[in-house]
């Protein structure tokens, strides 16, 4: 899911660009896995890129039917029970995160070999996910084209600082970076602002298509929420509705930042960053109990997506049984990512990702 509110803040920040003429030594990438180059592992994963019709439409339907029978359900209980029809719509949020998860495999243009019906499937699922479709894949395009480039921030990632920039900020500057990396902001109210307010219009991106994609969506929403209520009362806005959307959002964001948020994650500035090298040790392996890598569509499997974005979620996990030596590469548990909430600014002389407290040791 995409992670651009903080874009609002960036000019108050005073956010800037980096020095491009800064020059410092490339990490060694004699580690990667069986001694060979992120590019040469994109021509041994374009034999993946292959979908299935057939497995791609079984996977929607079993994830879009239970998705509008728990719905009904929790609407149906709520008339008996308000905490009752709560539990069902928070359970349900899972199946909301996976719906999400396949509108990004259409926008990757993975889920179907036809581009037109993928895009229409995605179009449809974004107004369920309260996503303009055309919007978010031109982001989400922009993220995978930078990430982990130091001088192409801001669209579509998670504001992410250097140690030395933090440092030069205003105390104002330096509190609103802070309250922006707050969990409570991070995984709480930003979601909510994310999916409630910010994909509503298509702000820093330049085209019709997309003010068209976003209005049509909205639209589209507006139509669906006058049916709930009427059908429903105010009581399945509010007992499914919010619930079922704003739990997929914040496990979506979630999901979001550990992929790239992690300690050894990679940022280099423009002329020392590659983009294959970024996205194999920029992006983490992120390896969920199995009932969580099915309700997140493998989306953990991060660094090989990102490497091929063209494979179907699917059949990632055929990747890595094929190839183990990528089983390891930025891998993380469930427990080992917990810190990762805690991490706040690119330190470029250690190249980690620190902790604010950290910064201030290394101020000092």
């Amino acid at each position: 899911m995409e992670i651009g509110f903080f874009t609002c803040l960036k000019l108050t920040l005073g956010y800037r660009k980096r020095n491009q003429n800064k020059k410092r030594s490339m990490p060694d990438k004699n580690e990667s896995p069986a001694n060979m180059s992120p590019r040469d592992w994109v021509q041994i994963l374009a034999k993946y890129r292959e979908p299935s019709s057939l497995r791609s439409s079984f996977e929607l339907a079993i994830s879009l039917v239970p998705f509008i029978m728990l719905w009904v359900l929790a609407c149906w209980v709520a008339q008996y029970s308000y905490w009752a029809a709560f539990a069902i719509s928070v359970a349900n949020g899972l199946f909301l995160l996976r719906l999400f998860c396949i509108q990004h495999d259409c926008g990757h243009g993975s889920f179907y070999g036809n581009r037109n019906v993928s895009d229409w499937v995605g179009r449809a699922l974004g107004v369920m996910t309260l996503t303009p479709y055309d919007v978010w894949r031109r982001t989400h395009s922009i993220h995978h084209s930078h990430a982990g480039d130091l001088d192409q921030r801001g669209i579509g990632d998670v504001m992410t600082l250097t140690v030395e920039e933090y440092h030069q900020r205003t105390p104002f500057g330096r509190l609103l970076y802070r309250a922006y990396r707050h969990p409570l902001v991070m995984f709480g109210l930003g979601p909510t602002y994310i999916f409630m307010l910010q994909n509503r219009v298509p702000l820093g991106i330049e085209g019709r298509k997309y003010w068209i994609s976003a209005m049509g969506t909205n639209a589209a929403i507006l139509t669906a929420l006058g049916i709930i209520v009427y059908f429903g009362g105010f009581q399945a806005l509010f007992l499914v509705f919010l619930p079922t959307t704003l739990i997929a959002a914040s496990i979506g964001v979630w999901l979001f930042y550990v992929q790239h948020q992690f300690e050894t994650t990679q940022w280099d500035v423009k002329e020392d960053w590659q983009l294959h090298d970024a996205a194999l040790h920029g992006s983490s392996h992120y390896d969920l109990p199995p009932v969580l890598r099915w309700f997140t569509a493998n989306i953990g499997i991060h660094h090989v997506h990102h490497l091929y974005s063209r494979i179907p979620f699917y059949r990632l996990t055929e990747v890595l049984r094929d190839h183990n030596e990528l089983v390891e590469v930025s891998r993380m548990t469930i427990s080992q990512s917990i810190k990762c909430a805690g991490l706040n600014l690119w330190d470029e002389k250690s190249r980690r990702l620190v902790s604010f407290a950290t910064a201030r040791k290394l101020a000092a």
